[in-house]
């Protein structure tokens, strides 16, 4: 995942690189909304998603404020599939959610042409995080397999032994109304590749790297190593307006 995203930032860099030539300079403007989904080192294919509004401050700096939620992951989560062919995560008892309202500026590196051309920032945000542990449910036949008496219940590996009697994870609804809330703080940097021919609309991309904390462990998979601090790589691709 981190060489992927390394890949991309060198790649997109190295498209930036010739918007530096052009000398027609984008109009200004007083606000910019974007919104997106995100991938990260910790998250999987698809991390979570994002939206973010940007306000006007002068011609090479901006601020913007936003909120993040994403999946946060345990390096150790290895997908199981059961007899029904749904999967399962041996041991996990908590999915972690991260909300990340934040605050930040960006920077301007190189400015894009009016209509066409590539733009890069500089971003730098910071804020709070409420880490929500919610309870993992999975669905277990205690029938064994000549009757069927499916429950679904939070799922703990002392009590639910058996791989063959667990037919696969409840989805995360089920154990929402039972999350715990963990307050802590997180701060990110990064570059912004904007896109775009059209002086309303913006496309782009941003890689940049996050780092985390809370005041204690966040229990994803007892039986293992589990964090407090979290690091990660990050790539968001986002889309949005601006006027």
């Amino acid at each position: 995942m981190v060489r992927y995203l390394a890949l991309v930032l060198v790649l997109a860099f190295g498209v930036a690189l010739p918007a530096t030539a052009q000398t027609e300079e984008d109009e200004s403007f007083q606000n910019e909304l974007s919104y997106g989904i995100n991938i990260n080192s910790n998250g999987g294919l698809i991390g979570g998603v994002f939206f973010r509004s940007v306000y006007f401050m002068s011609e090479s700096m901006y601020q913007f404020g936003g909120l993040e939620i994403v999946e946060v992951k345990h390096p150790k989560e290895n997908p199981i599939f059961s007899e029904t062919g749904d999967q399962f995560i041996a041991g996990k008892r908590n999915y972690l959610f991260a909300v990340r309202p934040h605050y930040g500026r960006e920077f301007v590196l190189f400015r894009k042409a009016a209509e066409s051309g590539v733009q890069v920032n500089a971003i730098a945000g910071a804020g709070p995080s409420l880490g929500l542990l919610i309870p993992y449910y999975i669905r277990y036949n205690y029938g064994g397999p000549t009757s069927q008496d499916i429950r679904t219940e939070h799922y703990d590996p002392q009590r639910h032994r058996s791989f063959e009697n667990i037919l696969g994870n409840a989805s995360v609804f089920q154990g929402l109304g039972e999350a715990n809330v963990n307050f802590g703080a997180h701060i990110k940097g990064g570059l912004s590749f904007e896109y775009g021919r059209y002086r309303e609309s913006i496309a782009g991309i941003e890689v940049g790297f996050m780092v985390e904390i809370f005041p204690k462990e966040m229990v994803i998979i007892p039986q293992a190593e589990n964090e407090q601090l979290f690091t990660s790589v990050y790539l968001n691709l986002y889309y949005g307006r601006r006027k």
